[in-house]
Parts: structure tokens; C-alpha cells; sequence
């Protein structure tokens, strides 16, 4: 028997607020740490999906036996032969799975790109080289992928919130505004494109079916997969230790389901690795949008009315809303207050969950509008905003837990060095390069959901957490440790950190800014209760004294008031008047984003979201050939995005954010930084050229084309 000693809260120095280097940082830049696409198997078997070539229609014949002969080759499973599955089910997200998903289940062909067939064999080489030789026969029908603001069969889609939501008589409040905006803006479909492609391996262990996948939520993937092939969810296991990179799209798709048909079938395991190419087609994607923004104020720049409607794409076997209305019913308050979220149903993949889901299109939209409206009415864009900061949510009606985006601008202001700024455009210029800066407000919600974590004092004087989260990037191995640490009152050295695995009990995803939060709350609640049996004195047996915490019933408390992160987004633009090309020079951010758990992560995650920002703005554009109905350049050599020389000097701080009535205090930084970014770069390139540019990316041929027109105007 040995005892664990816990120090008093007074005798330590916090950990949490303190700049910490990733736990596992030695791991990934030496290779130890292995990711889903190269932990080693005996007797593993490969993969290889085969996408349709069509855009919709029906599978007449898959000439699989010529294929079955080549080298190498175990199986091919198709709709003729592959296993049922179980689609008719809610999941852990609240929706049914995207059909996508369930393979080879029936002939039809939705959009191009639809999975046909998985052919496995010996070695990956084998596998690619037979799917590549297999011939699907089709029977062709016509398609449609054209996605355009007049569509007349668009309707309003819930998703995870109201489709529409008005209040006042918004025609006679725009009647009677001093100023008036009216105005479409529009962004273009976006790719994830995590550096970690998705990968799967799918073994039968005693019974038992384990998966080791680079995912955003073991208890998401193994609660889909156990409904899909109708298991006990206890007789699955899912491991995703590391993950590079995911934004949204690491949930459940057709690799993870192929991997485990194949598995079943060979009795051996399977493992099932996407090309970046089939990322385009099989990971989702941020829909395109089309939006219109209606904005009147009165005389002093104070809202009267305000409309954001918002049209975005979904696929025809499953409803996806890209909810860009949303951010308008956090950001301003107006008497007539309209926004609508609407889709419509084309023939092409399912869209997904992309970093800041509605409000980094949305914001764009909205922001610019702002801005717009600040030129029309003659006041400072920062000056317009703060006029009108809402005293609560102006859809909820809940008071806010905080919202400090007044500190956010008043402190970006001064660091950014905002009141030497002339307001008129086009005047600073340095040789062909004419200079600007703009602003934009942020916001994104901070939530939570229940999760389970278990905690273990060993003898050694050492504690275990174990939790089903995930960290796809973001530091939440460290972030947890230094929660860990504070609430048990002992050095984050003494606290080891296990993530990733489903047996741990259920927790949130790694999604919605929410992943860290959820977590946190657990491991506080189940540190606390450890700590008080120890504090009685306790002694620590061989296997450690354990503890279960499960939040869901403590969750439920947060919807008594609105939280949101906020966020003043900074930067200043040089534009060629030559060549149309857009240089970001420098950009600043400053966040009020709750406790920041570890400062050298968040600055991390905060940058990264605003590079990103830089890449929607200026770069990001996938494009589809209406007559094929697939991608142009569905590829990292065809879909830009930004690099290290289109990145200069990005800085991002925080400002306080105490919310008294947060149980742990976190918000959540994963997502804001991307908010607003793009809108602050296009609102700087109309302070540089005097044109305004309301179709991301801003692409050089278009500055040329704005800047021809302005002339000849």
C-alpha cells in the first residue's frame, strides 16, 4: 500500500494559464507517435476504394472477375455482394447517417465520385492497380450540379437550428433608414484537406470488431459503426490515438464501413486509405453560398433592420445546411431582425461540418455589409459595430454569460494602430502597390456536452485520466493535463494523459469549439472527487484508486445564457494595380475567448484559424464542370491554398473573459480565429482600391476586372 499526496492550491503555482510545450511533441517530430495509416498489423490485407465515374445514373455490371485474377487480389465487394447494413437510425449527433457512408447497398449513383466498389488485396500497390483496372458499367442519366442564387427549388432547411427566425416589419424599417445596404455576396465551395489523409484498419479481435482510424470522436465512430452493422456497441472499439488534422471532416465515412465489410469477410485485418483525390469526393466539404444582406440604420449608424439570408447546396441523399444566417443572430440586433438559412438538393457529394461551420461564410457576408454600411453612413467601422453591441442575444433574448468584443476592438485598435487610418480609400500607395486595412467582428458559440472521464491515483504518486477525446491538432492532450494538474493540486509531470479510445466511456467530438470545454468539465469533476478521497487519507492499492465522472446531467445548466467567443479581426492589404494580386502584409487578432488553458497552443490554434482565413479570402475555390459533374483539379496542385510566402506577419492575443457563471470557464478557440478574417481582408481591399469585392476568393483577374470597371465608371 502507498499514499498519494495532493498539495494545497495555495503551495502551487497554477499550470493552467501557463505556456506549456505539447506533451507529445517529442513523439511526432521523431516518428515514435504513429498515425491510423501506418500502425503495424500481421496479415494485413489493403483496400482500395473504386468512385464512380458518372454523376448519376444506375451500376448495370462491375466486371469484377478479371480483376479477382490479377495478382494479389483477395476480394471485391460490391452492391451485389456486400453485406446490409442498417441505416434507419439517429446517431449520436442527433441525425441519420449519410448515406454515403452505407456502401455498396443498392445500384444507384447519386453524384460522381459515389463509391462502387472496394477492391482488397496483398499490398496496397495490388490493391490500387486492380481497382483502377475494374470496369463499371453504368447506365447514364442527367445531372445537375449547377449551384446559383436563383434557384427557384431552394427551401428552407433546419439542420441543427431554426430555418428562419423574424421579428418586425423589416420593409418599413428599411423604409425609413437613413442609410441602406443591399447587397448579394457569395463563397465558393471549400476542401478540408487535412495533411493526415483519412485511413481505417478494421480487425476481428475474440468477437470483437476494433477500429484504429484517424477520427474527431471514437464514441461517434463506434456508435455509427455499431448501428450500421447492427452490433452491441460494447462489442466495438475504436482507437484514434493521433490524428493530423480533421476540421470537420473525420467523422464516419465510407473507408471506416468498406474496412470493416472487408475484415468480416476475409477474417483478417483490412486496412482502407483515401487519396487526397477521393478526399474531394468522400470527406465533405463547405458548401458554396449565395447571400443577400440587407442592413438600414438610422441617423447615429444604429440598426433599424437587418436581413441575412443564406443559400447553400446539399446532395440528394442527405440534408446538409451550411447555417451562414446563424452568425447574425448572435452579432446584432436590429427592430426588424430577419435571417433564413435555405438549400437545394444537386447531384453532388454530401457536405459537412468545415472549421467554423455558417459563421466563417456568414461572417464574411455580414461584415462586409458592415463595413458598407460604416462607408454609406460616414462613421468609423469600429465606431458602427460598437453602436451596436446588443445588451442580449438578439434571437435568444438570454442575457450573454460575457461579451467582451468591445475590449477586443478597443485593444486591436491600438496595437493595430487603427486611428492613424484615413477612412478614404485608394490614397496610400507604395509604387504599383496600393495599400488598405479593414476589420471585422467575430463570434462563435461556446457550448458543451456531457462526457465521462476516469481518473487513477497509482501507487507510484502518479495519475492516469482516461477520456474518449480526440486531438486532431489542437493541443488538447496538453490542455487536459494542465487542467488535470491544477484540479488534483499537483504538477502537470505527475499527470499522464490517455486519449483516443472508446472503452474509456463516452465523450463529445473534437468539434464545435466544444471538445475542450466538455472534456475539462469531466476531468475537473472526477479530479475533484479523487482528491477528496485521498484527502481522507486513503492508500493507494496495486492497481490505484479510481474515479468516474459522467457530466450530462451538470450540462444541461448552460442554457440559461448565451456564450459565445468573440473576436476583432485586423488587416492591411497591398494590391498590385498590375498584375490584381492581393499581398496580406499583417494581420491581428484579439479574442475574448474564456480561460485560456495553455497560451502556446491557443496563440497556435488562433493563427491558424486566421492563415486559414488568408486562404478563403484570397485562395480557396473548388470548382465543378457542370457538363461532368465532377471536380477541376481535385488535388492540392489545382486547389490553392495559402503558403508560407502568402503568410507573413499574423499576431493574435486575448483580452479577460471571466464569466462568473461558467462551471469551468473555457470557451473554446478551435474555430473563432477563422471568423471574420476573410471579411477583414476583403473590407482592406476596398480601403486600397476604392472597389468592393463581394465574391471570395479574390482572385487577381477580378481585382483586374473591378478595377477595368471602376474606370470605365
Amino acid at each position: 500500500m502507498s499514499t498519494a499526496t495532493t498539495t494545497p492550491a495555495s503551495a502551487e503555482k497554477s499550470a493552467v494559464g501557463t505556456a506549456h510545450t505539447r506533451v507529445e511533441g517529442r513523439d511526432k517530430v521523431t516518428g515514435a507517435a504513429r498515425y491510423a495509416g501506418e500502425v503495424p498489423f500481421a496479415d494485413l490485407a489493403h483496400g482500395w476504394l473504386v468512385l464512380s465515374t458518372v454523376a448519376r445514373g444506375r451500376i448495370r455490371a462491375v466486371d469484377h472477375e478479371p480483376v479477382l485474377a490479377m495478382p494479389g487480389v483477395l476480394t471485391v465487394l460490391h452492391h451485389g455482394n456486400a453485406p446490409r447494413l442498417d441505416t434507419d437510425f439517429v446517431g449520436l449527433l442527433g441525425s441519420r447517417p449519410d448515406p454515403t457512408c452505407a456502401v455498396f447497398q443498392h445500384d444507384r449513383v447519386p453524384h460522381m465520385g459515389w463509391p462502387v466498389a472496394l477492391v482488397v488485396a496483398e499490398t496496397s500497390e495490388q490493391a490500387r492497380e486492380a481497382a483502377e483496372a475494374l470496369v463499371v458499367h453504368y447506365a447514364s442519366e442527367p445531372h445537375d450540379v449547377a449551384f446559383s442564387g436563383g434557384r427557384t427549388d431552394a427551401y428552407p432547411a433546419d439542420g441543427h437550428m431554426p430555418a428562419v427566425t423574424d421579428k418586425g416589419d423589416l420593409d418599413t424599417e428599411l423604409a425609413a433608414s437613413a442609410a441602406v445596404v443591399d447587397a448579394v455576396y457569395t463563397t465558393p465551395e471549400e476542401h478540408h484537406n487535412p495533411m493526415e489523409p483519412h485511413a481505417a484498419t478494421a480487425r476481428w479481435d475474440g468477437g470483437r470488431l476494433e477500429v484504429v482510424d484517424s477520427n474527431q470522436g471514437t464514441t461517434w465512430v463506434r456508435g455509427e459503426l455499431a448501428n450500421l452493422f447492427s452490433l452491441d456497441p460494447a462489442a466495438v472499439r475504436v482507437l484514434s490515438e493521433h490524428v493530423g488534422g480533421g476540421f470537420g471532416s473525420k467523422g464516419v465515412r465510407a473507408h471506416q464501413v468498406a474496412a470493416v465489410m472487408a475484415a468480416t469477410l476475409l477474417q483478417r485485418p483490412v486496412r482502407v486509405v483515401l487519396t487526397r483525390r477521393q478526399m474531394f469526393s468522400l470527406a465533405g466539404y463547405r458548401s458554396p453560398t449565395t447571400q443577400r444582406v440587407r442592413l438600414g440604420c438610422d441617423a447615429d449608424g444604429r440598426l433599424r433592420a437587418l436581413e441575412h439570408r443564406s443559400l447553400s447546396l446539399t446532395s440528394t441523399v442527405h440534408e446538409f445546411v451550411e447555417p451562414s444566417a446563424a452568425v447574425a443572430r448572435a452579432m446584432y440586433d436590429a427592430d426588424a431582425h430577419h435571417t433564413a438559412n435555405r438549400v437545394v438538393r444537386l447531384d453532388v457529394p454530401t457536405p459537412t461540418w468545415m472549421r467554423a461551420p455558417g459563421e466563417a461564410p456568414g461572417s464574411f457576408a455580414l461584415e462586409s455589409a458592415l463595413d458598407e454600411l460604416a462607408e454609406r453612413c460616414g462613421i468609423d467601422p469600429i465606431d458602427l459595430r460598437l453602436r451596436n453591441e446588443p445588451e442580449k442575444g438578439p434571437v435568444s433574448g438570454l442575457p450573454f454569460g460575457s461579451r467582451n468584443l468591445r475590449a477586443c476592438f478597443h485593444e486591436g485598435a491600438r496595437r493595430f494602430g487603427w486611428a492613424e487610418r484615413d477612412p478614404r480609400p485608394g490614397l496610400r500607395r507604395e509604387g504599383r502597390w496600393l495599400l488598405g486595412t479593414g476589420t471585422a467582428a467575430a463570434s462563435f458559440p461556446a457550448g458543451a456536452a456531457p462526457s465521462t472521464a476516469v481518473l487513477t491515483a497509482e501507487p507510484d504518486g502518479s495519475f492516469t485520466v482516461r477520456i474518449a477525446a480526440a486531438d486532431i491538432g489542437t493541443g488538447a492532450r496538453t490542455a487536459l493535463t494542465l487542467v488535470a494538474a491544477d484540479a488534483l493540486r499537483v504538477a502537470p509531470d505527475r499527470v499522464r494523459v490517455r486519449i483516443g479510445d472508446s472503452d474509456f466511456g463516452p465523450a463529445m467530438i473534437a468539434g464545435g469549439s466544444m471538445g475542450t470545454r466538455s472534456w475539462a468539465w469531466a476531468v475537473t469533476a472526477a479530479a475533484g472527487e479523487l482528491r477528496e478521497r485521498l484527502d481522507l487519507g486513503a492508500d493507494i492499492p496495486p492497481e490505484g484508486v479510481t474515479v468516474r465522472s459522467d457530466t450530462s446531467a451538470a450540462v444541461g445548466a448552460l442554457a440559461q445564457r448565451e456564450r459565445h467567443s468573440f473576436g476583432a479581426q485586423f488587416a492591411e492589404v497591398a494590391v498590385d494595380v498590375t498584375t490584381g494580386e492581393v499581398r496580406v502584409r499583417r494581420m491581428l487578432g484579439v479574442f475574448a475567448a474564456g480561460r485560456i488553458v495553455n497560451p502556446l497552443t491557443a496563440r497556435n490554434q488562433l493563427v491558424g484559424g486566421m492563415t486559414w482565413g488568408i486562404s478563403m479570402a484570397l485562395h480557396e475555390e473548388a470548382v465543378r464542370d457542370t457538363a461532368s459533374g465532377g471536380h477541376v483539379g481535385a488535388d492540392l496542385a489545382g486547389y490553392h491554398v495559402a503558403t508560407h510566402a502568402d503568410v507573413p506577419l499574423v499576431e493574435a492575443d486575448w483580452v479577460d473573459d471571466p464569466d462568473p457563471d461558467d462551471p469551468v470557464g473555457i470557451k473554446g478557440i478551435g474555430e473563432i480565429g477563422i471568423v471574420g478574417a476573410a471579411a477583414a481582408i476583403a473590407n482592406a481591399v476596398w480601403h486600397a482600391t476604392g472597389v468592393r469585392h463581394r465574391d471570395l476568393p479574390i482572385r487577381p483577374d477580378r481585382v483586374l476586372a473591378a478595377g477595368q470597371g471602376a474606370a470605365r465608371a
